[in-house]
């Protein structure tokens, strides 16, 4: 029975060399080691056979398994190596055609807003000043007026981290107590740019991580008239000449008087419409002066300096300067929304 099993082999192997291509080789695979194949009747033969006679057949048996286990391998891989030169000689690179053109990508409308807003304030004279996103309570809340259990903190829907006191930053304001110590007793004129994070429900005008650039400047003499001044040639460089803007007074912890800013819509010139919620006016930026309690924080003497400071978000001005009707799609990474901004 062990010499049929050689026999078996030698024949499997010529068969197995007759196979020229990759469907001739899955059907001699099916033949002899498919569930019906030649290799399952070899080791069913085991159960019928003398008991004397079971080892050496079961031996020869496993011999004549490891056989085709490698030849079928050794003739996969060598119809393998010959389709891929079959390939590559059909579809060979011709070095005399034009190369294929690098897709180049577009500045994301956010990092082009941010811009536009660097330029501006660089004309009036101020200076972009990096603060981490990753903030402490301290600096986030307390410092800005904010003590523990103040109703105010209620305003921000804040991501904790768990390190005790380590929060993500709910806005740019901790950066005016970190810039103000580091220049104290200097004037400062600064923007703060950067990412903030809020724990809100993601719709088509909010999301839950978003730019905003905070500008402090912190002097002797620095007047509600400066800040007035400030506001509007802004929104004047940014969004056209002769734009509107109105101030309306409002509530912030950290700046006392505060105010909030609003402009004449731009999609409808101050008619109304649904983007305006039809008043005529779009909110940009809230703003003040900056709260003595601030000051002091931050190492001024409000009795001999004041200042002003005013926030705003970057998504918001893109979306009215660009006609994006929904903030969802700045963070989607669709590249078919980007291509559109040359």
């Amino acid at each position: 029975m062990t010499e049929d099993l050689h026999q078996l082999a030698a024949e499997a192997e010529a068969t197995l060399h007759a196979a020229k291509d990759s469907a001739a080789l899955e059907a001699w695979r099916v033949r002899y080691f498919g569930r019906k194949g030649v290799l399952s009747d070899v080791m069913a033969r085991l159960s019928t056979i003398s008991r004397e006679e079971r080892p050496a057949y079961g031996k020869a048996a496993n011999e004549f398994r490891q056989t085709l286990d490698a030849a079928f391998a050794a003739r996969q891989e060598v119809l393998r190596q010959a389709e891929l030169a079959e390939a590559l000689a059909a579809e060979g690179v011709d070095v005399t055609l034009p190369g294929r053109p690098v897709s180049l990508g577009r500045m994301h409308p956010s990092h082009r807003t941010l811009r536009e807003i660097y330029a501006i304030f660089a004309e009036m004279g101020f200076q972009v000043y990096d603060a981490p996103d990753v903030e402490t309570d301290e600096n986030n809340f307390q410092l800005l007026n904010m003590p523990p259990g103040h109703p105010a903190r209620d305003m921000w829907d804040t991501f904790y981290t768990t390190t005790p006191g380590v929060i993500l930053r709910t806005h740019t304001s901790p950066g005016q107590i970190r810039v103000m110590r580091q220049y104290c007793p200097e004037p400062i004129r600064v923007i703060l740019p950067g990412m903030c994070y809020r724990y809100e429900q993601v719709t088509a005008r909010s999301e839950m991580m978003f730019h905003q650039v905070e500008a402090l400047a912190v002097g002797h003499n620095i007047t509600m008239a400066d800040l007035k001044g400030v506001v509007i040639s802004f929104a004047r460089k940014m969004y056209g000449e002769g734009r509107k803007v109105r101030f309306r007074c409002s509530h912030f912890p950290f700046t006392e008087p505060s105010a909030e800013v609003d402009m004449d819509c731009i999609i409808c010139g101050g008619q109304g419409c649904r983007v305006c919620k039809y008043t005529g006016w779009l909110e940009i930026m809230g703003c003040g002066m900056v709260h003595p309690v601030v000051l002091r924080n931050g190492g001024y003497d409000p009795d001999v300096y004041s200042g002003f400071a005013f926030g705003m978000g970057v998504e918001r001005p893109a979306m009215l300067k660009y006609r994006i009707n929904d903030i969802r799609y700045f963070f989607a990474n669709d590249a078919r929304f980007l291509e559109q901004f040359v």
